[in-house]
């Protein structure tokens, strides 16, 4: 059956969020997550879009986007292809990056919109992995600063300064004192066992290995303790494959 084509309206206000298929890793290295912010900024000037704030997760995005002309499919499309493209020639992978296609909410009034700017930017926080305002992959930093990637003037007029958004996002931070050692077994301490102790380039070189050495070496990380959901993310491989190998 075919997909009916996505409605919008002119200036439409949306939570778009993209994953990697399988939970797969999407960005390996400083230079991945480089790559993608300058697909945004080149293809939002060729759509008409506004990037209002986002967040690049290791294998999801979170973006608030103002639509003026109804192009976020276009963007969403050239965006996904470039970066798909890019990755996989990098990686020597094949076959889809993405997960289906993007996910997009619309936000209907006020406090809907800073609902969704605020989770946003709390994503590393929720996820354990950094205080948002220490968090590099996202447009917290950019926050009043015209001359950056995203555009923030419909948040600021709602909010003003810096101050007042520091206010906010502190007042319903989860992790506002993230303990040390808090990230004791997360998709970092994961990667570390890839690289350093299995000597793995990347999660997804092990969809080129032969079958029984690519099993070797998911027995060996369930050992060493990381998840199959870990595994499932940082490899691409299916979790129906991953729950069927004994450690």
């Amino acid at each position: 059956m075919s997909r009916k084509p996505r409605q919008y309206t002119k200036d439409k206000l949306l939570h778009v969020i993209v994953r990697g298929i399988g939970r797969q890793i999407l960005f390996e290295n400083h230079t991945d997550y480089m790559y993608y912010l300058s697909l945004l900024r080149k293809y939002k000037q060729e759509t008409a879009m506004d990037v209002i704030a986002y967040c690049l997760m290791e294998n999801h995005v979170h973006m608030l986007l103002q639509d003026h002309d109804g192009n976020t499919a276009l963007f969403m499309k050239k965006t996904g292809i470039s970066y798909a493209a890019y990755y996989n020639k990098k990686y020597e992978r094949t076959g889809h990056l993405f997960q289906d296609r993007y996910i997009s909410q619309v936000i209907e009034d006020e406090r809907g919109l800073l609902n969704v700017f605020q989770y946003i930017l709390l994503n590393p926080e929720k996820a354990g992995i950094s205080l948002f305002a220490s968090y590099r992959w996202s447009n917290y930093q950019e926050y009043g600063n015209r001359n950056q990637l995203s555009d923030s003037k419909i948040i600021e007029d709602l909010l003003g300064s810096r101050n007042q958004l520091d206010n906010l996002l502190r007042g319903i931070s989860d992790l506002q004192h993230m303990e040390p050692g808090s990230r004791h077994r997360d998709d970092s301490w994961a990667q570390a066992v890839l690289h350093h102790v299995l000597d793995v380039k990347n999660g997804v070189s092990l969809q080129k290995m032969a079958k029984h050495d690519r099993d070797d070496v998911i027995r060996s990380l369930r050992r060493a303790g990381l998840s199959i959901r870990q595994i499932e993310r940082l490899t691409g491989i299916s979790r129906g494959v991953i729950q069927r190998l004994r450690q």
